[in-house]
C-alpha cells in the first residue's frame, strides 16, 4: 500500500468531485491500448477490489502509476464510483480516450458534462476520431459560416446548444441564452412527460422544431457527407418560405463541395428573397465563374442587376441565358437604361416633374431596388415641395438598405454619395437634423471633392445649429432672439417645415398671430400631415376669431387624433362660437 498524505477520514466526495479526480488521473495514463473502461478501472486506488488485485499486471510498464503520485484516500472506500458515473454520463469513456492519448493537453474538470473553467468553445477536430471528430468538424463549419459560437462541445464529448448541459437541444419556444445558468434554469422549468426535468446526462433531447437555423443544422448532421441531400433540404425550405434556413443549408453544401454551381445559384435565390441582393450577386457570379455556360445562373444574375439599376450588366448576362423570358427581360433592361438616362438629364435641367416620371417608370420596369433611381425620385419630390412623400418613399419597406461599404464597392463612390446626400436632405425636411448631419458627413468622407456633397453638408450643419440655438433661446423665454435664430436656419434651408413651425411658436408667444398663421401655412404646404403646425394654426385663428378657418383645421385634426381630448374640447368650443356667430348674424338681419 502506498502511504497517504491526506487525512484518512475526509467526507465522501460528491459525484462531481469523483469525476474531476478521475479526469486528473486519466491525464497521467500513458497507453491507449486498453479500452476506456479498463483505463478507468485501472486508475483506482491501491486498495482496489479483490477481482482487480487478482488480475495479472499489464505487460506494458507504461500502465503503472508514476512513483510519488498520491491519491485521495476516498478512492479506497469507493472503488466502483467511476463505473457508476460512466453509466450516468454516457460519454465518459469517449472523453477519457483523447485525454489518455494526448498528455500535453490539460483535462478540464467537469460536472455533469460541463467544463469547470474557461475552455475553447470547440476543441480541434484533429484530436478526435469517429463521431467526436465528425461533431467537431460540423460545429466548426457552422461557426465559420455564421460567425457565432452558438454550438459548443461539452467535456463529455456531446454537443451542447447553450442550455441542457451535455445535450443537443433543438427546442423551440424561448430563444437560447448565452448563460449556462439561465439555460439550466430554463431546462429545469420544462418537465418531460414522465415528470423528470430535462437534465440531460448525455442524451439527445427531441423537442419541437425551432424557428430558424439550429433545427436545420441538427437534421443536416445525419447527412454530413451528402451535399446533394443538403441541397434538397435547402430547396424544401426555400419552397416553404424559410429563406434563412435555406441559406444555411446551401452554405453547408458549398463547404462540402464548392465546385458545383447549382449550390451557389440556389443560395443566391434565397439571399435575394431575404433582400440581400448584393450578396446574391456575388454568389451568382461565383456560379458563372465555375460554369460559364450555366444558363440559370446567368439569367438570375441579369435579373439581380436589373433590380439594382445596373442595366448594362443585366443586358449582358440576360443575353447569355437561353431562358424563355430572357428576350422580354432584355427589353425591360433596355427600357430601364433609357429611363435612368432621361431622368438624369432632366435633373441637370432641374425639370423635376420629368425626373419623377422617368424614375417611377424605371421602377415599374424592374429597377425596384436601385438606390440611384430611388434617390432621383426622392430628390424630385423634395423640389416639388412634397416632403412627406419623399420621406415615405425612403422609409418604406421597399427602399434599399445596404451597408456603406458594400454599397460603395458595388455602386461606386459617386453613386453612393449621391444617395446619401438625398437621404440627408430628406432627414432635414422631416426634422431629423442630427441624422441629416451624420449622413451628410458620411457622404463627404466618401467624396470630399464633390461640390454638391460639400454644399449639402454645410447646409445640414448650419440648419441643425440654428435649430438647436433657437430651441435653447425659446426655453429661456427669449422669443425675439429665438425667432431670429430659426430665421437663420430658414435662410440655409428654405421651406423647412420644422423651422417654420418653431418660428410660428415664437410669433404666437409675442402676440403676432397673423405671422404665426403664415408660417404654419407654409409648413403645411410641404408637409400636410404635420399635426403640430395644423394645431398651432387652428389656435392662432381662434385668437384672431377666424372661426371657420379654425373649424376646418380642427375637423382635420380630429380625424388624425381621434383620442386627443384637447382637440375634442377645442372643436366643441369653436363649433359653439361659430353657431353663436351665425345665430347673431341671422337675428341682426331679421331686425332689418
Amino acid at each position: 500500500m502506498v502511504a497517504m498524505t491526506e487525512p484518512r477520514d475526509p467526507p465522501p466526495p460528491t459525484g462531481c468531485a469523483m469525476f474531476g479526480i478521475y479526469s486528473g488521473m486519466f491525464r497521467r495514463r500513458r497507453s491507449a491500448s486498453m479500452t476506456s473502461l479498463h483505463r478507468i478501472n485501472g486508475a483506482s486506488s491501491p486498495a482496489a477490489s479483490d477481482a482487480e488485485a487478482a488480475a495479472p499486471a499489464p505487460a506494458n510498464p507504461a500502465h503503472h502509476r508514476k512513483p510519488g503520485v498520491h491519491h485521495d484516500s476516498s478512492l479506497v472506500r469507493r472503488p466502483n464510483a467511476m463505473p457508476v458515473l460512466a453509466a450516468q454520463n454516457g460519454a465518459v469513456a469517449r472523453a477519457a480516450a483523447p485525454a489518455a492519448n494526448d498528455r500535453s493537453r490539460p483535462v478540464t474538470k467537469v460536472a455533469n458534462g460541463a467544463g469547470g473553467g474557461p475552455r475553447p468553445a470547440v476543441e480541434p477536430a484533429a484530436e478526435y476520431t469517429g463521431m467526436a471528430a465528425e461533431l467537431d468538424k460540423m460545429i466548426l463549419d457552422h461557426q465559420r459560416v455564421k460567425g457565432t459560437t452558438q454550438l459548443v462541445r461539452a467535456t463529455s464529448g456531446n454537443m451542447m446548444l447553450h442550455r441542457n448541459l451535455g445535450n443537443l437541444n433543438a427546442g423551440g419556444g424561448a430563444p437560447a441564452r448565452n448563460s449556462v445558468e439561465s439555460g439550466a434554469k430554463a431546462a429545469n422549468e420544462r418537465k418531460a412527460p414522465n415528470g423528470y426535468a430535462f437534465s440531460g446526462m448525455g442524451n439527445i433531447v427531441k423537442e419541437p422544431r425551432p424557428a430558424a437555423g439550429a433545427g436545420e443544422l441538427c437534421r443536416a448532421l445525419s447527412h454530413r457527407t451528402d451535399p446533394e441531400k443538403l441541397k434538397e433540404m435547402g430547396n424544401e425550405e426555400y419552397r416553404q418560405g424559410h429563406y434563412a434556413e435555406a441559406v444555411a443549408l446551401y452554405d453547408q453544401a458549398i463547404m462540402m463541395d464548392p465546385r458545383l454551381p447549382a449550390y451557389w445559384s440556389n443560395k443566391a435565390a434565397a439571399l435575394a428573397a431575404l433582400g440581400r441582393l448584393i450578396e446574391a450577386v456575388g454568389d451568382c457570379k461565383e456560379a458563372v465563374r465555375i460554369d460559364p455556360s450555366y444558363d440559370r445562373a446567368h439569367h438570375r444574375l441579369g435579373c439581380l442587376y436589373l433590380r439594382l439599376g445596373e442595366p448594362d450588366k443585366a443586358i449582358y448576362h440576360l443575353k447569355q441565358s437561353s431562358n424563355e423570358s430572357a428576350g422580354a427581360d432584355v427589353a425591360r433592361a433596355q427600357s430601364v437604361k433609357s429611363r435612368i438616362a432621361k431622368s438624369s438629364d432632366a435633373r441637370r435641367l432641374k425639370n423635376w416633374i420629368t425626373v419623377l416620371q422617368e424614375a417611377q417608370a424605371a421602377v415599374s420596369d424592374g429597377a425596384d431596388c436601385a438606390p440611384q433611381v430611388m434617390a432621383l425620385q426622392a430628390e424630385a419630390l423634395l423640389r416639388l415641395q412634397r416632403h412627406d412623400d419623399a420621406d415615405s418613399l425612403l422609409s418604406s419597406a421597399a427602399a434599399p438598405r445596404f451597408g456603406v461599404d458594400e454599397s460603395t464597392k458595388f455602386f461606386g463612390t459617386f453613386g453612393h454619395a449621391y444617395f446619401l446626400i438625398v437621404r440627408a436632405q430628406v432627414d432635414m425636411a422631416a426634422g431629423r437634423f442630427e441624422d441629416a448631419v451624420a449622413t451628410a458627413q458620411t457622404a463627404f468622407q466618401l467624396d470630399p471633392s464633390n461640390r454638391e456633397v460639400t454644399v449639402v453638408q454645410r447646409r445640414a450643419k448650419a440648419a441643425a445649429a440654428a435649430r438647436l440655438r433657437g430651441n435653447d433661446l425659446f426655453k429661456a423665454a427669449k422669443f425675439v432672439e429665438a425667432c431670429a435664430a430659426y430665421g437663420e436656419g430658414l435662410d440655409r434651408e428654405p421651406g423647412n417645415a420644422v423651422l417654420l413651425c418653431n418660428r410660428a411658436a415664437c410669433h404666437a408667444k409675442l402676440g403676432r398671430h397673423e405671422k404665426a398663421v403664415e408660417d404654419c401655412s407654409g409648413a403645411l404646404v410641404v408637409r400636410p400631415s404635420y399635426s403640430k403646425a395644423r394645431l398651432r394654426r387652428a389656435d392662432c385663428n381662434v385668437k384672431l376669431e377666424r372661426w371657420e378657418a379654425s373649424l376646418r383645421d380642427y375637423q382635420v385634426l380630429i380625424q388624425e387624433l381621434p383620442e386627443n381630448e384637447d382637440v375634442k374640447k377645442a372643436l366643441s368650443e369653436v363649433e359653439a362660437k361659430l353657431k353663436g356667430q351665425r345665430n347673431g348674424g341671422a337675428a341682426a338681419r331679421s331686425q332689418h
